[in-house]
């Protein structure tokens, strides 16, 4: 049978061939992952259809793949005892092969013998914690990381040198002094789809939009002492979630989203889509790039399940299980760059909507309160807007709206 790549949605054209789990010929159980399949949102997992084997990989990795595309042929239907020969064949090709022949009576992978080679281990004395003890690359990482309770052999060989270019010979070739040439590293590789849409979609936003920001400030004070004041019971209440800051941001920003319906508009061609809705994206930062989960109907919440949206979210992004729908759509954004210590930035539009707002670092400041020279917790607000679509004093007035019911919580409550 064939495996085939998922349907992508429209907004997506095609997506690449991220890692294969599977070798051809191995033996894959029902609901196994097969392969990750990249694209310019979200990493989509394929998995084994039926209980079979592999047998053939039609797109390698890093190769292009269309919606529907063939990426595997697989053989439905393989028995326990198949699986079991399969695999007792392919170690016995392993074990016969001279990258993972025996050291005295253990046996490596190809990719430990090559570790440890450049490392110049012996892993003769080397427990493996792979099948029938076989050694892997982990096990070899693990003894380096140990400070080499293995025993160290002589330093691996090193390739030849040209006669025009050699140097004159050394002892040692660990004690060869680095040139300032060889410390200028240099390594390509290629970028991420999902980092190549970020790249593209932030150009496209400040070529196509008339972006501009504007600045406030914020007494963080008065949220702090709530969440003081309310954790422990908010967490009894609510099945441990904590109570945070960015559920009073989303929910300032939904409120002031209601008062100024162009800063949750979006523009389509020559015409103006006003949202009856509140669809809060939420930027968060991955080791593959920047993603925007969605938390939808935002106005409809309380705290403590937009808290535990975000959360899920979070470990989702992190674990690169964020589906499309998670992404999709979304009215207004909240970008947090205080967690990594930002103090001030701009923050970029995320076409098609026409505000951001963006959160940055709490320091304590002076700042004058009645009079009088005082300590305060204070955050700097951005908002970035179109203003092709709203104005200076819409701008100004809705992140008034949000620093007002920062500093006075209760007017989320009230709607005041």
């Amino acid at each position: 049978m064939e495996i085939n790549a998922p349907i992508f949605p429209e907004s997506i054209a095609d997506g690449s061939v991220a890692q294969w789990y599977f070798k051809p010929g191995d033996f894959v159980a029902r609901d196994t992952l097969l392969v990750d399949i990249e694209t310019d949102k979200v990493v989509i997992e394929v998995f084994a259809p039926e209980d079979g084997v592999l047998q053939s990989i039609v797109k390698a990795e890093g190769e292009t793949v269309l919606s529907e595309e063939v990426i595997a042929h697989f053989e439905a239907g393989a028995s326990a005892s198949t699986s079991q020969s399969t695999e007792e064949g392919t170690q016995a090709d392993v074990e016969a092969t001279p990258e993972a022949t025996a050291d005295g009576d253990r046996f490596a992978s190809p990719a430990a013998k090559k570790m440890a080679a450049e490392a110049g281990l012996n892993i003769a004395g080397l427990a493996g914690s792979g099948r029938d003890g076989r050694i892997t690359k982990e096990d070899v990482a693990k003894a380096l990381a140990s400070g080499g309770n293995a025993e160290m052999t002589e330093p691996p060989a090193q390739p030849e040198v040209p006669i025009a270019q050699a140097a004159p010979a050394a002892p040692v070739a660990a004690e060869l002094p680095l040139t300032g040439d060889e410390e200028r590293v240099e390594r390509r590789v290629p970028m991420t789809r999902l980092r190549a849409s970020v790249a593209k979609r932030l150009v496209e936003a400040q070529q196509n939009a008339a972006m501009l920001t504007t600045f406030n400030e914020v007494d963080m004070q008065p949220i702090m002492q709530l969440r003081k004041r309310y954790q422990t019971e908010f967490q009894a209440a609510h099945n441990g979630t904590k109570l945070g800051f960015m559920s009073f941001f989303v929910r300032a920003a939904t409120e002031a989203l209601k008062r100024f319906p162009s800063v949750n508009a979006s523009i389509d061609g020559d015409d103006i889509v006003y949202h009856g809705y509140y669809d809060i994206g939420v930027a968060v930062s991955t080791d593959r790039g920047l993603v925007v989960p969605v938390v939808r109907d935002a106005d409809a919440l309380g705290l403590a399940q937009i808290e535990d949206q975000i959360m899920a979210y979070g470990e989702k992004a992190r674990a690169g299980k964020l589906a499309l729908e998670d992404m999709a759509g979304g009215t207004f954004t909240i970008s947090n760059g205080g967690i990594f210590g930002s103090m001030m930035s701009t923050p970029i539009l995320n076409p098609p909507q026409t505000g951001v707002l963006g959160m940055h670092n709490i320091q304590d400041r002076a700042v004058v309160v009645d009079g009088e020279i005082v300590i305060r917790p204070m955050m700097y607000l951005a908002l970035s807007y179109d203003h092709r679509l709203i104005d200076g004093r819409e701008a100004v007035q809705f992140l008034v709206a949000i620093k007002g019911m920062l500093e006075d919580p209760a007017r989320i409550l009230l709607e005041l």
